[in-house]
């Protein structure tokens, strides 16, 4: 199906659970600000570990949006993804929960890890008193697939529920994925997004012992530093962010808030490590060229990027590497962010909450900053916004993500009157 042939899609919710917030002005906000939501883990007893901080949800309260009985039944991802939906669909204007019911609406959601709690707690209870301990709704409440399983149930959504688990790539293959139903015209709304709650002992260990995350506790503020020559490592973070998509006329004959529209995915994979992207960023340039020529776009029209900027030594450098090379000569005066450096990384989520972040910087032509970039790495040399939000014209912006097991994802948005 060529770009012209294509059904246009228009980003008409925004839903998050974050750190920095579980609203999009108030999550917003917080970015523009710089501010960081890296604080000590309080979940749990993190002591006898070498890193003792992440970006936590604190008092996260599910009661206004699901029932307790039914919270009972579901894993804190779960939970993010369902209220970030119910955000998402309210911002959108569907008020009531049942207003997109039907087999004309899907939704896709992504995560690296699903129900991380509920299989360490369950493991824990079978190891103590065997199978008369163990939850008789273990099996359904840890599963990957059930984030979108509970959103379609809540919603009524007849239409395709799918799950995307690409690690890091998740929640920007799972709307990329959303995206092309609607494209298809297999239906007209899908709610596309990622959710994780991996912040439990276990998984932070397993993190640890990659050596893969920062071990800043006594500044946990500063402790993500992606493009510095100081870095060590990642945040893990938690949360979920969901999007809202419409069949483009659809939206505009209901009168809808457009935030931009959704015009490319490109998805490959580096086939390098199960860790490593390709030193060269082959895997990364594909996947940004795939999505321009996927929304009909040159890499000159691009206005934004927000880079998938882990604070990894070797995915910073990576990535930098693959932007001068889709970019050219444009490169050096492009701005580029990671809102990681606030957020920390979400993992499955991170893709889709930072897809909201890159709407939001389409709609209102600013650019989010890159916090704690106080000594630039020699071979991380583009403007990547350093401390302080930017307001400039964003008429084409771009979202990378990039994966474990060398899993890519990269979505194009475009101001939503360009094309009106």
């Amino acid at each position: 199906m060529s770009v012209a042939e294509a059904r246009r899609v228009a980003i008409t919710g925004l839903g998050v659970v974050t750190a920095l917030g579980a609203h999009v002005e108030t999550f917003w906000a917080n970015v523009c600000a710089g501010r960081s939501g890296v604080s000590a883990i309080e979940r749990f007893d993190a002591s006898e570990l070498p890193v003792r901080i992440a970006a936590e949800i604190k008092d996260f309260d599910s009661t206004p949006f699901i029932a307790p009985q039914a919270a009972r039944t579901m894993d804190l991802f779960s939970q993010y993804a369902l209220v970030a939906s119910l955000l998402a669909c309210r911002d959108a204007g569907f008020v009531d929960d049942d207003s997109i019911a039907g087999e004309r609406t899907g939704v896709v959601v992504g995560s690296g890890t699903g129900g991380y709690a509920t299989m360490e707690r369950e493991a824990a209870a079978f190891r103590a008193g065997g199978l008369r301990d163990l939850n008789p709704y273990y099996v359904p409440t840890f599963l990957v697939n059930m984030a979108s399983a509970q959103v379609a149930m809540r919603l009524g959504i007849g239409g395709p529920s799918l799950t995307t688990a690409t690690a890091c790539a998740a929640g920007a293959n799972a709307i990329g994925e959303a995206f092309r139903m609607i494209r298809r015209g297999e239906v007209d709304v899908a709610l596309g997004g990622g959710t994780e709650a991996p912040i439990h002992p276990l998984s932070l260990a397993g993190f640890c012992a990659m050596r893969a995350l920062a071990p800043l506790n006594d500044a946990p503020a500063e402790a993500s530093r992606p493009f510095d020559r100081g870095r060590k490592g990642f945040v893990l973070g938690e949360g979920a962010g969901m999007v809202v998509l419409e069949e483009y006329e659809r939206a505009r004959a209901r009168g809808a808030r457009i935030y931009a529209e959704l015009v490319g995915y490109g998805a490959t994979t580096d086939a390098f490590h199960l860790t490593m992207p390709r030193p060269d960023g082959r895997g990364a340039i594909a996947c940004m060229t795939r999505a321009l020529a996927d929304g009909g776009l040159a890499p000159g029209e691009v206005d934004y990027v927000n880079a998938h900027g882990t604070a990894t030594k070797l995915g910073d450098v990576s990535e930098t590497r693959a932007i001068k090379a889709v970019f050219g000569a444009r490169a050096s005066t492009l701005p580029c962010s990671s809102t990681k450096s606030m957020t920390g990384h979400l993992l499955g989520a991170a893709g889709a909450v930072e897809a909201i972040v890159t709407a939001l910087a389409v709609e209102r032509d600013v650019v989010p900053p890159t916090i704690n970039l106080d000594h630039p790495d020699p071979e991380c040399d583009l403007d990547y916004v350093p401390g302080t939000a930017r307001s400039v014209p964003v008429g084409v912006a771009l979202s990378n993500s990039f994966a474990f097991g060398g899993h890519n994802a990269c979505l194009v948005l475009r101001k939503a009157e360009a094309y009106a």
